[in-house]
């Protein structure tokens, strides 16, 4: 399990925006995907955005057009950029890596999968 940690949750308004940050440890960071998982109270995790280790990204149909999941593999850094935000995207935010599992995996079992970090409260009001 790779460790890391998420950083960028706040408490915005519907229609703002929020940039999360993850590190992760380690000097291996040939990554098969590295994905952001969110999981809302009483619910399931799953997956919001996933990055391959050629840069193709997929996503959540509820957050597409919505959000841009990045990567700088020089600094080992994950970013998700969060425009339009909604009420229903309040969620813990927790960030995944991996040297093996692919993103199919973290885009429909994210909730098979344990984060490795704290994860990052995001809540938004309307």
């Amino acid at each position: 399990l790779v460790q890391v940690v998420e950083s960028g949750g706040d408490s915005v308004q519907a229609g703002g925006s929020l940039k999360l940050s993850c590190v992760a440890s380690g000097d291996n960071n040939d990554y098969s995907c590295m994905a952001w998982i969110r999981q809302a109270p009483g619910k399931r995790r799953e997956g919001v955005a996933q990055i391959d280790a050629r840069g193709i990204t997929t996503y959540a149909d509820s957050v597409k057009g919505r959000f841009t999941i990045s990567r700088d593999t020089a600094k080992n850094i994950l970013y998700l950029q969060m425009n339009s935000l909604r009420p229903e995207d309040t969620a813990m935010y927790y960030c995944a890596a991996d040297h093996f599992l692919s993103c199919a995996y973290f885009k429909v079992r994210a909730d098979e999968y344990l984060p490795g970090g704290p994860g990052t409260q995001v809540t938004v009001s309307s």
